[in-house]
């Protein structure tokens, strides 16, 4: 009788090394054994000599419903699954239903679990009305962390929470052991210079940098974290876009303060110089793209270990929401999933940067961070069998043969490797054409008990 159910041969990235002909075995959904050598026998077996074994993704930053009819978790988890993601931490801002108390967030659980095609953990908020009353039950609901905002987006959807209310939020938080991550963008400076672009009649592609400045971004990550060493919460920058940032972050950590800090993959890839002045509002993301300079300081930082987290900030506008030639009047944000993994690595590899880092930032880390470490983020025994299959190989990106419900993409055209697997919990989801799974396949991820 076999050892095992599945078994695969490939180059094992984990976060602290790269296994050249390692082995992969799965038995019963989970890990069963990872080796150097054969550790045994298996009904099925894939040798794919060459190509990259990599922990399941977890995205730690997606917007799967934000603009009503047009995607879901149906249609996001699928990119996922195409992208080698096996978990997506949603955010809780979906048009009409901004998740803050029991009720949103048992209706948002159950639409996740009936049409999700890989993991789901959720973020919770607070609506501002409510003060902090409501996040007590969020947490026995089974939120990941909560996301705030220093900046209002939409007064109803995606409100500012302003320091007072975000002191006692965070103070309600800090004894679940949960982390509070904000969006950084500090709220008064952002519309003063608005004023101030409009008044000029500005409309070009550097009118968003001029409005959300750094400056702006700035003051607020001072603002939040030491917001969480006021109240002793975990605080948590989830879309930093400049290296002074990261800077600030490390400080906060030297003082012993349980402060992260995240990155999207927009900012590791795109300048301002480069690609918004030809993307235009298709680039539009809050904070900015920023200039060169400020990528590779980010990349410098992530080479160092200090950065916690990469992820995409997805959100699949359509392109009515994108292809304004006035640059302000456009949504902000847009997708990513598919091209998070692939572009992670043929970086890291370009620029000299260990692939068990990507591992770190794009699995282990965010698994530890949502506290669900103890069956996702890794390719060790006991956890779920979330894996991908990644042949080296570039190929340019394109959306037109991709699953996302988007119609257009930053990264349109752009080299990179490419997923040929997605494994979820040792079942094939993705099988470099189709997605496999059906529709209800994922589960809903809740944080693990205690600290």
């Amino acid at each position: 009788m076999p050892d095992f159910d599945l078994m695969v041969r490939g180059d094992v990235i984990t976060p602290e090394r790269v296994m050249e002909g390692g082995y992969v075995a799965v038995r019963g959904g989970k890990i069963a054994a990872v080796s150097a050598s054969k550790p045994g026998s298996a009904k099925v077996n894939r040798d794919l000599d060459g190509a990259w074994l990599f922990p399941g993704v977890i995205d730690a930053q997606v917007h799967s419903r934000s603009q009503k009819g047009q995607e879901g978790f149906a249609f996001s988890t699928k990119a996922a699954a195409s992208g080698g993601v096996t978990t997506i931490v949603d955010m809780p801002y979906d048009e009409d239903l901004l998740v803050c108390d029991a009720d949103s967030l048992a209706q948002k659980a159950a639409d996740a679990e009936r049409e999700a095609c890989v993991d789901v953990a959720l973020y919770g908020s607070i609506n501002p009305a409510h003060g902090v009353t409501r996040i007590r039950e969020q947490i026995q609901g089974g939120v990941c962390g909560f996301k705030f905002s220093t900046f209002g987006t939409d007064p109803v959807r995606f409100p500012r929470i302003p320091p007072h209310l975000m002191m006692r939020a965070f103070a309600a938080i800090a004894p679940s052991g949960l982390a509070a991550g904000v969006h950084n963008e500090n709220e008064e400076v952002v519309r003063y210079e608005t004023e101030q672009v409009n008044k000029a009649k500005r409309a070009d592609y550097l009118a968003h940098g001029l409005t959300h400045t750094d400056f702006s971004e700035l003051l607020a990550i001072a603002e939040i974290y030491e917001t969480g060493a006021y109240t002793g919460c975990r605080a948590h920058v989830v879309h930093c876009s400049l290296g002074r940032g990261i800077e600030i972050c490390e400080s906060y950590r030297r003082q012993g303060f349980d402060a992260s800090i995240e990155v999207c993959l927009h900012y590791l890839i795109l300048t301002e110089e480069d690609d918004v002045s030809r993307l235009g509002g298709l680039a539009k993301i809050n904070p900015p793209i920023r200039p060169r300079r400020e990528r590779e300081a980010l990349w410098s930082h992530l080479a160092a270990g200090n950065i916690d987290l990469v992820s995409t900030d997805h959100v699949a506008w359509s392109l009515s929401r994108k292809n304004n030639p006035d640059m302000l009047k456009n949504a902000s944000g847009g997708p990513g999933l598919e091209a998070l993994l692939p572009l992670m690595l043929k970086e890291c590899q370009r620029r000299g940067v260990s692939l068990s880092m990507a591992a770190r930032v794009l699995a282990s880390n965010p698994a530890r961070h949502f506290r669900i470490g103890r069956t996702k983020g890794a390719l060790t025994v006991g956890a779920d069998a979330d894996f991908s299959v990644v042949d080296p190989a570039h190929a340019p990106y394109r959306v037109a043969d991709s699953r996302t419900v988007a119609d257009w993409s930053v990264y349109e055209g752009i080299e990179m490797p490419q997923v040929k697997a997605t494994y979820l919990r040792g079942e094939c989801i993705w099988d470099g054409r189709e997605v496999l799974a059906r529709e209800g396949f994922g589960r809903l991820v809740r944080p693990h008990a205690g600290r």
